[in-house]
């Protein structure tokens, strides 16, 4: 019979039970916990069909975050697609440290103590960090750039259905940002090995490597940034960068040698260095 139930445990035999009730509660449009309590509902042709489908393509390989279109972080539903880098939860200490920034002798960011900060968010892809951002801080002037225009229409409409007010702006880094400063800066550059193979591997093989991968050693990315940021810091201005596991004693001394002061390095939940930042003078 093609039941919730039966659909469920022949999706089963080929992934994971999780992944089978995420990909057959979207296409129903209904939560698990509604799967569980109506297992023996029938499910018509149709709706077998395009749950195959999925079922097939993540077997396949594709993230399940591209399948649904969608992934969250940070408490909201942002929109994904194959155009932008899928958001992850270690990301998300990234935006805590933000929330947290002093700006100025006057106060926090998220206070406003010192009227309304000006913050950016580097090759901001799905927008979630900006987004967040402008969420958690109304009062603050939230800038979001990337070289990709089809990453910022992904920004675009998932700040139009979330309320979010940024400006987006199309940029390679800092080139069109010639004589701006801001109070924060915030980076989830690409800093993987263009030779690592975890590239060919899993759900990365499906990201866009621009959003991934960044020169021989993972670096070049947040090399361009750092010694780029002192110009576009307001005096006391802080940056913040995501960056890889191994990478965090490189990032150090690029920090240092951009002559930035107060470095501060963070773990994630699992332990691991993954974002530092240093303050301009």
């Amino acid at each position: 019979m093609n039941t919730v139930r039966a659909a469920l445990a022949a999706a089963g035999k080929r992934l994971p039970a999780s992944e089978a009730r995420l990909l057959l509660g979207h296409v129903v449009d209904r939560p698990a916990v509604w799967l569980i309590a109506h297992d023996d509902e029938v499910l018509d042709e149709a709706v077998l069909l395009r749950f195959a489908s999925l079922v097939a393509r993540r077997k396949g390989g594709e993230p399940v975050a591209y399948l649904l279109g969608y992934r969250e972080f940070y408490g909201r539903e942002f929109a994904v697609s194959p155009d932008v880098l899928i958001p992850r939860p270690e990301t998300e200490l990234l935006v805590d440290l933000a929330l947290a920034q002093k700006v100025g002798a006057g106060g926090t960011v998220k206070g406003a103590a010192t009227g309304a900060a000006r913050i950016l968010d580097l090759g901001t892809g799905s927008g979630c960090i900006a987004i967040t951002l402008a969420l958690e801080i109304p009062s603050a002037q939230v800038s979001a750039v990337d070289a990709s225009e089809a990453a910022l229409d992904v920004t675009r409409r998932n700040a139009e259905r979330l309320g979010a007010s940024l400006r987006l702006l199309r940029s390679d880094w800092f080139d069109s940002l010639t004589g701006e400063c801001f109070d924060l800066i915030v980076a989830n550059p690409p800093y993987i090995a263009e030779s690592d193979s975890h590239l060919d591997a899993g759900d990365l093989r499906h990201e866009p490597r621009r959003a991934l991968a960044s020169g021989p050693d993972g670096l070049d990315a947040i090399r361009r940034i750092v010694a780029a940021a002192p110009r576009h810091l307001t005096p006391g201005g802080r940056i913040w960068l995501e960056h890889g596991y191994d990478q965090a004693d490189a990032v150090h001394e690029l920090l240092a040698a951009a002559g930035l002061c107060e470095i501060e390095q963070h773990r994630d939940v699992a332990g691991i260095v993954r974002v530092s930042g240093g303050r301009r003078l």
